[in-house]
């Protein structure tokens, strides 16, 4: 690719969408700096994490609370939804296709509340045997970076039902596409801590 269609990281436009393609060097930029603090907020948990783990207190273990399949399951939908978003975004890219657009985000969408799903199922699971916030450092600690991701998935959910209503009102104006963009970046991003939880939190008390 050219050096003009590589002005960030991240889905570049193009010529073919010149004044977003202008607008979107700044703005990306500040929404990479806006992930990176959510990175160390992120790290921070994780660190707290690995610090409380064998912080029992006589309270059930890792391998008492965690079960795989769901989590697994759960790890497939989110990979499966960065996938339709990385179609989506490719869409608005090449095509220029509202419904084709629509569809994909609304794809994305489903696996993501999908994902909340079967999460809250696990988080009330676990509540129900006992394993609560408040029964040693380790469950502290556990509650305090999974449902974490949780509500940043969830918050992506609601961002992605207001791109529904600018994309209804505006069509695929400027500042919709730049909605787009950014949430592509928010989505990925998540997928990528989720995939650090799953190794770190799950697989690591299992193993």
């Amino acid at each position: 690719m050219s050096k003009e269609t590589l002005r960030y990281p991240g889905l570049n436009l193009g010529s073919a969408h010149s004044h977003t393609h202008d607008a979107a060097e700044t703005v990306i930029f500040g929404f990479w700096v806006f992930l990176m603090s959510d990175a160390i907020l992120f790290g921070l948990v994780f660190a707290t994490y690995a610090a409380s783990l064998h912080a029992m207190a006589g309270g059930p273990t890792p391998s008492d609370v965690y079960e795989i399949k769901p989590v697994f399951i759960e790890t497939m939908l989110l990979l499966l939804s960065s996938f339709t978003y990385g179609l989506a975004s490719l869409t608005m890219k090449h095509k220029q296709s509202v419904p084709q657009l629509v569809g994909w985000l609304v794809v994305t969408l489903a696996l993501g509340l999908a994902f909340i799903g079967f999460e809250i199922s696990d988080f009330l699971t676990m509540i129900s045997e006992g394993a609560t916030p408040m029964r040693s450092g380790f469950l502290s600690a556990f509650w305090d970076l999974v449902p974490l991701h949780g509500l940043h998935v969830t918050c992506g959910c609601i961002w992605m039902l207001c791109l529904f209503g600018q994309i209804a009102r505006h069509g695929l104006d400027d500042y919709t596409q730049l909605g787009v963009m950014r949430l592509a970046l928010f989505w990925h991003f998540l997928d990528i801590v989720w995939i650090a939880i799953f190794t770190v939190v799950y697989l690591g008390g299992l193993a």
